[in-house]
């Protein structure tokens, strides 16, 4: 009887002892679980980490992440994962959820370049732009840094880590080299967008943002706002209003229609749907960009 309870016990033993280290190693199928805040993260983690990764994506294709709300099973997700990558001061729910229950096991995307100041939505403050990856040369150096901590959770791997961060980061290059390439010579520079999101890659490119609204896509600008805008893109001789892909193009139809100009997409990859990757989308946001400023 007691020989029974102590193999009892010894067998009890074990399977706690194998639990614990299956939450300290990655999901039941030996993976490292990952969950990334929105769309870009999520493609950088699954380049980066590759078949010894499941990456869970908090934001569901096709969603604005800008003010998501987190489910139980989200939170549980966050809870349980190897490694949280986020942005943070983008999506305040992911924010709070990772400083309670991962703190220690996070990326910050904002803590590896300082972040710009966007414009204010009308009497709001201006807050700081997140929209870092639209600029192929900082994602490059997010790329780096990510790769270093992957590294530090998934030892066995690291080294299949580094080499593809070493190729995620020629293409970004190569991207990189497109639009510098492609925006070299236009006869335009200034592009009127929806909301504030593309600075950083306005900046990279010796383009002029104007933007309708300021970083919230879902802020309703003033008609002073909207009247300054069209007055401006008028006198600069603007041929396209851009719009977003998950926004509603109204506002920036109506400018469009009041100067005679006319309206297009220019994405955000905030919620890339479908086949498309970060590369097929940026390729088109510089096909879009050229068209519309007219460059050689």
């Amino acid at each position: 009887m007691l020989r029974r309870c102590l193999l009892a016990a010894s067998v009890l033993l074990s399977l706690v002892v194998a639990g614990c280290g299956n939450d300290a190693g990655g999901g039941g199928d030996g993976k490292v679980r990952v969950v990334a805040a929105f769309y870009p993260l999520q493609f950088v983690s699954e380049r980066l980490g590759g078949d010894r990764v499941t990456v869970t994506n908090l934001t569901k294709a096709g969603a604005e992440p800008h003010d998501l709300e987190l489910q139980p099973n989200q939170l549980a997700q966050i809870e349980n994962a190897d490694l949280v990558v986020y942005l943070a001061g983008f999506q305040p729910a992911v924010d709070e959820a990772v400083r309670g229950q991962a703190k220690d096991r996070s990326f910050d995307v904002a803590a590896v370049e300082a972040l710009k100041d966007g414009p204010g939505d009308g009497d709001e403050p201006a807050g700081k732009d997140p929209h870092v990856w639209l600029d192929p040369v900082r994602l490059s150096v997010v790329v780096g840094q990510l790769a270093d901590r992957m590294a530090e959770v998934d030892t066995a791997g690291a080294e299949e880590i580094k080499g593809r961060a070493t190729q995620l980061q020629g293409e970004l290059q190569e991207l990189d080299k497109e639009f510098s390439t492609g925006l070299a010579t236009c006869a335009r520079r200034d592009i009127v967008t929806s909301h504030a999101a593309f600075r950083y890659l306005a900046d990279r490119y010796k383009l002029n943002q104007i933007p309708i609204s300021g970083l919230d896509p879902e802020a309703e600008p003033s008609p002073q706002q909207v009247t300054e805008v069209a007055r401006l893109a008028k006198e600069k001789g603007v041929t396209t209003i851009f719009f977003e892909a998950l926004v509603s193009p109204k506002l920036s139809e109506t400018v469009a229609k009041e100067i005679g100009a006319k309206a297009a997409v220019l994405d955000p990859l905030e919620g890339v749907e479908g086949s498309d990757t970060y590369f097929t989308v940026m390729r088109a946001n510089l096909t879009a960009l050229r068209d519309a400023l007219s460059c050689g």
